[in-house]
């Protein structure tokens, strides 16, 4: 028993001298929890609106400071005309606009009732579905605030419309995230295992003896795969299109570039990742451990970046696939040009060479 004692002691010791055991334990536990219980949410927080007020009266002002009062809305931009609204969606500055009726207040108070609009941006089906529920939910509360004195009750009759997704089809939102999180991940793991796939095979020694420099093995490696995840992505785009009815409203040349774009940027990830690998399961460990999941929590694909807190949306912004899934949406759902996904395109060509330099810069000339 004496030496079994000792032997569970000398185990706790190693355990604790041992920093990457300590992470795995401890370290990734509290990081999930942190990031699980920060992001999964489908709360609504500060979510960027427009007011078109042609009455501009003491009532619509009451309403509007309701909405903003209630911590979920705040105002991005007052309208001027409905010729600004689309422009707005486009732009992508806003997820709703409030119109409000000329002379609301005199309708209101001489019959009782008067009218508003809400047009919700439903690119993101769920997320345009519940902040139109919200802003119901909160007129509704007004209206029964100043009613619960009053025989004859007044009402205001808000119309809902859904921008880009009037179905509220959710394939609108899934599709777009499914190809970013496939493409990132069978790229970055095809190309992971190449590199340590060749020091396991032993045949790393002729590559180096070769003329080759390590940028041409570099290149070499992600051009016949740019092909092959090039392929892919068109496949999930012609079945989104064909199966799930998901549109293609932009130009088809704009969506080949940042699909390709998209490719070279996963590829040269998968290159960096088997430059830092030993074997090929560590490569594809990486690979799964280090995209999957920030991959699905922190590009927008499930939950929106806007709800999340601060720190959160600055670490989403190094994530790849959400650059690729706002250019995708831009184009396939809103149809719009390069003049609006101009930010995104730059991001990902930086990316791209950023990740291949870099690759360049790691590989090893010489064996260890």
């Amino acid at each position: 028993m004496n030496r079994f004692i000792a032997f569970i002691k000398k185990e706790i010791y190693h355990i604790f001298r041992d920093y990457r055991t300590l992470i795995i334990l401890f370290g990734i536990p509290v990081a999930q929890i942190l990031i699980f219980g920060y992001v999964v949410s489908n709360d609504l927080k500060d979510v960027r609106i427009g007011i078109l007020d042609h009455s501009k009266d003491n009532v619509t002002q009451a309403i509007t400071d309701k909405l903003i009062s209630s911590g979920y809305f705040s105002i991005e931009m007052n309208l001027s005309g409905e010729h600004e609204i689309e422009k707005a969606f486009r732009g992508g500055r806003i997820k709703e606009v409030i119109i409000f009726e000329p002379g609301f207040a005199q309708n209101f108070e001489r019959e009782g009732k008067a009218k508003m609009s809400i047009i919700a941006d439903a690119s993101d089906a769920n997320t345009g579905n519940l902040i139109a529920n919200y802003t119901r939910g909160i007129i509704y509360n007004y209206l029964s605030e100043i009613n619960k004195d009053i025989i004859l009750p007044y009402s205001i009759m808000v119309e809902s419309r859904m921008q880009f997704n009037q179905l509220l089809l959710g394939v609108y939102m899934f599709v777009p995230g499914t190809m970013a999180l496939i493409l990132i991940l069978i790229s970055a793991i095809m190309t992971s295992i190449t590199i340590a796939r060749e020091k396991e095979m032993g045949t790393m020694e002729t590559l180096l003896v070769s003329p080759l420099r390590p940028s041409h093995i570099i290149l070499g490696k992600v051009t016949p795969y740019i092909v092959l995840a090039f392929m892919n992505a068109v496949i999930i785009i012609l079945l989104g299109y064909f199966i799930f009815g998901v549109p293609i409203n932009g130009k088809i040349s704009l969506l080949m570039l940042g699909t390709i774009l998209y490719v070279v940027l996963s590829l040269s990830i998968g290159i960096f990742i088997s430059t830092l690998a030993a074997t090929q399961q560590v490569a594809m460990f990486i690979s799964m451990i280090a995209l999957m999941l920030p991959t699905m929590l922190l590009s927008g694909f499930i939950f929106p970046i806007e709800n999340m807190p601060l720190l959160l949306q600055w670490l989403s912004s190094v994530m790849p696939a959400r650059w690729f899934i706002a250019l995708l949406k831009q184009v396939m759902i809103k149809g719009n040009g390069l003049i609006f996904i101009w930010k995104e395109v730059l991001i990902l060509s930086l990316y791209s060479l950023f990740f291949i330099l870099l690759s360049i810069k790691r590989f090893k000339v010489r064996l260890e």
